[in-house]
């Protein structure tokens, strides 16, 4: 790899959850009730090392090719990272050599989904394979501008069920709340690229929250929360504290959720402040969002590790991705390193027919394989659920291997991970008789 000259700060074209910035406070929540404003547009000074995750040999290396007038307190303030993302065709070309496809991908962008990508994350994308597996997933190419039959903006239909801005309630017990539009790197099968980044279309604000809060507060069936986007973990920590301690008090809401990239693609997110911040509002559990074994880094794992120390369960969200993550034995490698680091396999998604992810999506057949490849070959814990989330807003719908094999008068009938049949014996159809 060459250098080609200094690194240059990114532009900023979509929301940019920074706030004031390193050495700085967010404007306390009061000041930003009164102002309906979330996020400021006051540039950043002065970045200060948090120091919980290590810089690994591999970003060491990156960072003093491309950005050489970067300190290691810089590379590890998530402040720094977000400035710095590669958003354009200028910056991202001194890092890789683009395909046509990809070239096409990112000067046709003209809307929706943008490109961003964080120099962490940027370290880890081969320079020189268009198949990698990271590359694929953050990198735009023309195939996003082909639509297929059966795609739509929203196949979830979750605007349909969005009582009040920012909240989407689908499931009678739980809700969705989403909080920001903004990512610090954009995956290119995003269900929501209608939204995030989409020059701004949704911004999360103090009184969009409000909103939501007071229906939450006025839904009392509404046990459990879930706070997506974008990415709650890009709010500043002021304000992820108020919207936290803002659900807490409401006495119904058992639990909260979170669900976030962040430790996979800004693990410097992780400092001594959020960890104190998310550990006041248990019981609180993360899902994190793992594509591939290769996000499994030095910095991952410590941000994870992290989580779970501060005793906050950890689940993982896997979407099946053709030519990605659509083997048993990449799956089975992602899912032993997330074991490892105390973080459970949930979900794996099959991915959602958004606009122009047809290059992306595998059959319904191979979700089965995979899960049919591990069951049995793995521990249960191993795992995890594989699901189609129903167009149109039906909900997560569980798909398994067919094991069950039907009945006969003597019980049930059964197959095993290696093909074997097994009867067992039905208590009601063998019921002893009566005196």
């Amino acid at each position: 790899m060459k250098n080609s000259g200094r690194a240059v700060s990114a532009p900023v074209e979509d929301a940019d959850p920074l706030g004031t910035e390193a050495g700085e406070e967010p404007p306390p929540i009061s000041r930003a009730l009164v102002q309906d404003l979330l996020f400021t547009s006051e540039p950043a000074r002065k970045y200060s090392a948090f120091g919980r995750i290590p810089v690994s040999q591999h970003s060491r290396l990156f960072m003093h090719e491309f950005f050489p007038h970067a300190t290691e307190a810089d590379w590890s303030n998530w402040h720094w990272q977000i400035r710095n993302s590669i958003v354009g065709l200028d910056q991202i070309k001194r890092f890789i050599k683009l395909t046509h496809g990809e070239y096409t991908g990112i000067i046709r962008h003209t809307s929706g989904l943008p490109l961003r990508i964080t120099p962490y994350y940027a370290s880890l994308i081969s320079p020189t394979n268009p198949l990698q597996a990271i590359r694929r997933a953050v990198v735009p190419v023309a195939d996003e501008y082909v639509s297929s039959p059966g795609e739509s903006v929203d196949p979830l239909g979750e605007e349909g069920q969005s009582p009040v801005q920012s909240l989407v309630h689908r499931y009678p017990d739980r809700v969705l709340f989403l909080t920001t539009g903004f990512c610090s790197t954009y995956c290119r099968y995003c269900t929501r690229s209608r939204m995030v980044g989409n020059h701004g279309r949704f911004k999360g604000s103090i009184s969009q929250w409000q909103q939501a809060i007071e229906y939450i507060e006025q839904t009392p069936q509404v046990r459990d929360v879930l706070l997506s986007g974008g990415d709650p973990l890009t709010l500043t920590d002021g304000h992820l504290d108020y919207l936290l301690s803002s659900i807490r008090r409401i006495p119904h809401v058992e639990i909260i959720r979170i669900g976030t990239k962040v430790p996979v693609v800004l693990p410097q997110r992780l400092t001594s402040r959020l960890l104190n911040i998310l550990k006041k509002y248990q019981p609180l559990w993360i899902s994190i969002h793992c594509t591939h074994p290769d996000e499994l880094t030095p910095e991952m794992n410590s941000a994870c590790t992290l989580l779970a120390d501060a005793g906050i369960p950890l689940g993982s969200q896997t979407v099946l991705l053709k030519g990605i993550n659509d083997s048993v034995d990449t799956l089975k490698k992602l899912f032993h390193g997330l074991l490892k680091v105390r973080v459970r396999p949930y979900y794996l998604y099959q991915c959602d027919p958004i606009l122009g992810s047809s290059h992306f999506r595998t059959t319904v057949d191979k979700g089965i394989e995979m899960i049919e490849g591990l069951r049995g070959h793995t521990s249960g814990y191993a795992i995890p659920h594989y699901v189609v989330d129903a167009p149109g807003g039906g909900g997560k719908i569980p798909l398994l291997p067919d094991y069950y094999q039907g009945r006969d008068a003597d019980g049930v009938i059964l197959r095993n991970f290696e093909g074997r049949t097994f009867r067992y014996p039905d208590g009601r159809l063998n019921s002893p008789a009566a005196p």
